[in-house]
């Protein structure tokens, strides 16, 4: 693992119980030695399950598997792997992801269908199923309802700190507790970022629901984050709920009685996501751009993303140099309607250029001061329309080079 990111947060959140759910970090030596690299969860009998997952045309056999199986919307168990990402691998990792699900559902008694399995780490080489299958057993006498740091931490492959978020909410007066974990540092770009995230509920709520707030809640979080514009082959996002809380059972996703709930798992989802930017591999600097004045929403991602994912612009912000003609530049490679004659631009609040040109009475002495700290804000108005959206990213260092140029050794 690299030196902890200058962005990281001070420590772990204290992760409260979800009810019907125990987990569990365990060693089994797929890649790593010295460290957990087995994630291990068993959910109560009638866990709902829904889940989002990478559009990548090279999907893993552990992806393509948990698509069939979450059509099904039921869970009892996850397992996940850190070290080797079991994709691009044929025939040979769909056979290694049926003889875990087989494992793990015969250890506890369930259906293949409501067991879950993600990999992650290097693509193309075959992944040594049997250490995962052999330490199956004794990974599950080390479930316990309190293990989610361990959990986040036998996720990581490059992450420098374990990533975790809670939130409470109501539904319809009664308390539910929603937790989340989350790895991912490099390739992280939309559709889905190469992360892997597991959000756990003990609302009563059926998968079809869960379904459609998970698919709404990803477009304003996972979706909207970038460190280098690369998409992984095993990218997924899961929400598990267990309906030990007791509340009134909701079947309409629209219904008002989830608005706390809604508003409480988007929120969660959003501190998960910007954790991984934080964690970008050699990030020093956290950005944040919002787009205004876009042709539309869609527009406006486009833009925000085409800012964000410039290694012009980015390793700009890493080199403290307030460049703002890089954002211009970004803003017209898009192909989104700008007007060139309407936009401007703030950075750290400071208004850098307006009306196509630099803005009367500029002095670039606060937006650099703005650039010696660790949270950039970058403002863009392009001037043709209401559509807005923003995206968060990280500056591109050396540091990105160095930890990606040696992966595999």
């Amino acid at each position: 693992m690299t030196t902890l990111s200058p962005l990281a947060p001070e420590c772990f959140p204290d992760m409260p119980i979800v009810a019907g759910v125990s987990l569990t970090g365990h060693a089994c030596g797929v890649r790593y030695e010295g460290r957990t690299d087995l994630l291990l969860v068993e959910m109560a009998e009638g866990t709902a399950a829904a889940g989002v997952f990478t559009r990548s045309l090279t999907a893993s056999a552990p992806v393509e598997w948990c698509r069939d199986a979450v059509a099904k919307g039921r869970a009892r168990v996850l397992v996940v792997n850190s070290g080797n990402a079991n994709a691009f691998t044929g025939s040979v990792g769909v056979a290694s992801v049926r003889r875990t699900v087989d494992k793990a559902a015969s250890l506890l008694d369930c259906n293949a269908s409501e067991v879950y399995i993600a990999s992650t780490g290097t693509i193309g080489v075959r992944l040594p199923d049997e250490k995962i299958t052999d330490a199956l057993a004794d990974a599950r006498a080390k479930l316990k309802p309190d293990g989610w740091a361990e959990a986040a931490k036998a996720i990581m492959t490059t992450d420098t700190y374990p990533k975790g978020a809670t939130r409470t909410a109501l539904i319809d007066g009664t308390k539910v507790v929603i937790n989340g974990i989350a790895k991912g540092a490099g390739m992280i770009a939309p559709d889905m970022a190469t992360m892997l995230s597991y959000v756990f509920t003990d609302a009563d709520l059926p998968a079809p629901v869960l379904q459609a707030l998970l698919s709404k809640g990803v477009d304003r979080s996972f979706n909207a984050i970038t460190v280098d514009s690369d998409t992984s082959t095993s990218d997924t996002l899961m929400l598990f709920a267990t309906g030990k809380a007791g509340n009134a059972r909701i079947k309409d996703a629209t219904d008002k009685r989830l608005a706390d709930f809604k508003a409480k798992l988007f929120d969660l989802l959003l501190d998960l996501a910007l954790q991984v930017v934080r964690d970008g591999e050699g990030a020093t600097k956290f950005v944040t751009i919002h787009v205004t004045g876009a042709a539309g929403k869609r527009a406006a991602r486009k833009i925000g993303m085409s800012i964000a994912n410039s290694p012009l612009v980015k390793t700009a912000i890493a080199g403290e140099d307030a460049n703002w003609g890089r954002v211009v530049a970004a803003v017209g490679k898009a192909g989104e309607k700008a007007n060139r004659d309407k936009l401007s631009i703030r950075m750290g609040g400071v208004l850098v250029a307006d009306k196509g040109e630099m803005a009367h009475g500029y002095d670039e002495a606060p937006v650099t001061a703005h650039f010696k700290g660790k949270e950039i804000v970058i403002e863009v108005d392009v001037g043709v329309g209401k559509g807005k959206s923003t995206v968060y990213t990280c500056d591109l260092t050396h540091a990105y080079i160095d930890i990606n140029g040696s992966y595999r050794t």
